[in-house]
């Protein structure tokens, strides 16, 4: 196999995004690709074997069109246009990159980072209502409440209803000092720091005080009838099924339902079925209902809970097998 190389300009004002502080990003697209690159007076030199450099080129430019288009370039950029390179899609993560949902309040825009968020983007714009599956870190919950935000400040929805079950992880927060308020908010807090984020304190208050976004408890939805409304049900996965079609069978008229959770963190009790589980299987079929499977992959946090997610998916694989195994064994 011949050895070539090849010459890529890069913009004075984009080159220490693009290549990392120390190079720190050329070096990880030269341990993957197997090719070298020097980047020196506004050039960039790559060296290796025809093929490979042909995908470093493109996974070099994409990282420059990001970066004109405003982007801090981390090192989740980087690993996802890697990974996209392979299945000879890298042409996707600028497609993915056009679609600004809304604007934080520091004018940082929201849009999905991978072809699963994208994915469920999507089906949020298409279907009624969309289950949102997938490990921490994917943007299952963030990505909602910016749809949810963006559609009530287009006049889409007349209120936002954000809710997840006050289920303890593991600990026993029953004893809290304060009010109902007080002991119920450490379950919504997530929730409320993403508002906080892409609407603003302020805006928010205002709206809540006026009753036009709401952040409750799951057990604060039984009797209502939610129309013209963007419901969000986090946690999901901490649901009893009795629970779950209490839930989808408040959904009114003009209402768009969000259903966000992660099967691998239950926190039922052992061997109680989750309402997230049996709800994906008996609604399955039905048109109007979007289901939408994140994984590791999708992980936009840091490049270490992405290692991590996976590092707990192949053990948990690895005990079922072995479990089968015993099984079978054993008969």
């Amino acid at each position: 196999m011949s050895v070539i190389e090849t010459i890529i300009d890069i913009p004075v004002e984009h080159e220490r995004n693009v290549c990392g502080q120390f190079d720190a990003y050329l070096k990880k697209i030269e341990r993957t690709l197997h090719v070298t690159m020097i980047a020196r007076d506004g050039a960039l030199k790559i060296i290796g074997p025809d093929q490979t450099i042909q995908k470093a080129k493109s996974v070099f430019n994409n990282l420059i069109e990001l970066s004109k288009r405003g982007n801090v370039i981390t090192e989740q950029n980087v690993d996802y246009a890697l990974s996209l390179s392979f299945s000879e899609s890298d042409h996707q993560i600028l497609e993915i990159d056009k679609d600004i949902i809304c604007r934080t309040i520091n004018g940082k825009p929201v849009k999905p980072k991978t072809m699963g968020q994208k994915h469920y983007v999507d089906l949020i714009r298409k279907k009624m209502i969309v289950f949102g599956i997938g490990p921490a870190g994917t943007g299952k919950t963030y990505l909602a409440m910016a749809m949810a935000i963006q559609a009530f400040k287009d006049g889409q929805v007349n209120r936002i209803i954000l809710t997840r079950p006050a289920i303890e992880a593991g600990e026993k927060l029953g004893f809290l000092p304060g009010d109902l308020q007080s002991k119920i908010d450490p379950y919504l807090r997530p929730l409320y720091d993403a508002l906080y984020q892409i609407m603003g304190a302020e805006s928010f208050l205002h709206n809540s005080e006026k009753g036009l976004i709401e952040v409750a408890p799951l057990a604060y939805m039984r009797g209502r009838t939610l129309d013209n409304a963007y419901i969000i049900l986090d946690e999901a996965q901490n649901t009893t099924p009795a629970q779950m079609k209490m839930f989808l069978t408040r959904i009114g008229f003009g209402s768009k339902v969000i259903i966000t959770g992660d099967q691998t963190q239950k926190d039922l009790p052992s061997g109680a079925a989750s309402g997230l589980d049996t709800a994906v299987k008996i609604l399955s079929r039905i048109d109007d209902i979007g289901i939408c499977n994140l994984t590791s992959s999708d992980v936009v946090r840091h490049p270490l809970v992405q290692k991590i997610v996976q590092a707990y998916d192949d053990y948990e694989k690895k005990s079922k097998s072995g479990e089968r195994i015993r099984r079978n064994r054993d008969k």
